[in-house]
């Protein structure tokens, strides 16, 4: 079992106090937005042995187990990061696995720079993602009922609007979506910017429903975004909720401390409130146009005090223990590799003591067994 050091991504997006709280330590006065675990190139966890990474592709087999490399190859399949955001991420959507393959393909041919900034596909994988809440969580998933995205946009008497109010009512429900998403992010920028400040004074005098859009016109004014986030889900998830974000479902993160495990992936087509490129076909190419439910989750507890979030994927599997006084310790010794995260409390896995937002890799089959007062996130795969 290896002690991980972990790198924090300082994004502008992220919370200046949030993860420095978690782990009690002062805060520098700069965004902590991510803490990534896990072996991405990007930024690798270091261990006493060397950079994750380096020590995986050193020996695959012994450090993800057989399984694992025949189903994932060999790499770690998924990344697992601390995030906390104190500032509305973009809004983004992910493509599936054959989008993906195609699109990397595609961009590979046309000799498009990984790093260029108008670059879609940065690998030929997907990225599902599961984010779990630590603290209050606020987001956006998925499209809402066009019926009631119609009379919220309504509720806002803005005249500009109308547009696609009367289409979000006389369409069939794909259709509608389609079309109103579209004309929102090819309208004439000046307009539209002329009608997101027309909202985010509307929101603001209205609050109630529309305070969430007013704080993200806060941080993104003028943003063809701001009316895309309104076609969405509001999600407000309490500590232990999670939500499963597939391939096609928009969303965005917009306030809060969480725990996110992703396919291994930089795969993300943006649909605004972000400065950087929006490649609006290959965005409509890629979004599922279909209201549903958000589909928050909470854990299934089994026999032996594991709480498992199900999802349909095999890339990762989230789960956590909340450990109480005097509780029996629990054998995590598996066949696929393991990242085990505390974020509250004091708790020992294996040799190793743990404090919140330490963390710690178990090479497959090795002995994993954790013990103490807190809560762990037991991170790994379903090979």
């Amino acid at each position: 079992m290896d002690r991980l050091t972990n790198t924090i991504r300082p994004y502008a997006w992220g919370s200046t106090t949030a993860i420095a709280e978690l782990v009690g330590a002062e805060p520098t006065g700069e965004p902590q937005a991510e803490m990534w675990m896990g072996a991405h190139p990007g930024a690798p966890s270091r261990t006493e042995r060397g950079a994750l990474n380096e020590v995986i592709d050193a020996d695959p087999e012994h450090e993800l187990g057989k399984e694992a490399v025949a189903k994932f190859g060999p790499r770690l399949p998924f990344l697992l990061k601390l995030l906390a955001a104190g500032a509305p991420l973009s809004l983004q959507v992910h493509p599936n696995l054959a989008q993906a393959k195609e699109g990397y393909a595609e961009e590979e041919r046309r000799g498009v720079p990984i790093d260029a900034a108008h670059r879609n596909y940065k690998d030929a994988n997907h990225k599902p993602e599961l984010i779990c809440a630590l603290t209050p969580f606020d987001g956006l998933c998925g499209f809402r009922d066009p019926a009631e995205t119609a009379a919220l946009l309504e509720g806002l008497g803005v005249d500009s609007l109308k547009p696609y109010v009367d289409l979000l009512r006389a369409h069939p429900e794909e259709a509608a979506l389609r079309e109103v998403l579209t004309a929102v992010l090819t309208a004439d920028p000046e307009q539209m910017a002329e009608t997101v400040d027309e909202v985010t004074a509307a929101a603001r005098r209205l609050g109630g429903a529309y305070t969430a859009y007013a704080g993200i016109a806060h941080h993104y004014p003028g943003d063809p975004g701001v009316i895309a986030a309104m076609l969405l889900n509001h999600v407000q998830l309490q500590p232990g909720e999670a939500l499963f974000l597939g391939a096609g479902v928009p969303h965005a993160y917009l306030e809060g401390l969480g725990v996110e495990i992703m396919a291994n992936s930089d795969n993300v087509l943006r649909c605004g409130l972000t400065p950087k490129h929006v490649d609006v076909p290959e965005l409509l190419r890629i979004v599922r146009f279909e209201a549903a439910d958000p589909g928050v989750l909470r854990p299934e507890a089994s026999p032996d005090g594991e709480e498992v979030y199900d999802t349909p994927i095999d890339e990762f599997r989230l789960s956590r223990f909340v450990l109480p006084e005097g509780a029996a310790p629990h054998d995590l010794t598996a066949a696929t590799p393991q990242i085990l995260l505390c974020t509250a409390g004091s708790v020992r896995a294996g040799e190793l003591a743990l404090a919140p937002g330490e963390s710690a890799f178990v090479p497959a089959g090795e002995k994993a067994e954790v013990s103490g007062v807190g809560t762990v996130f037991r991170a790994t795969v379903v090979a």
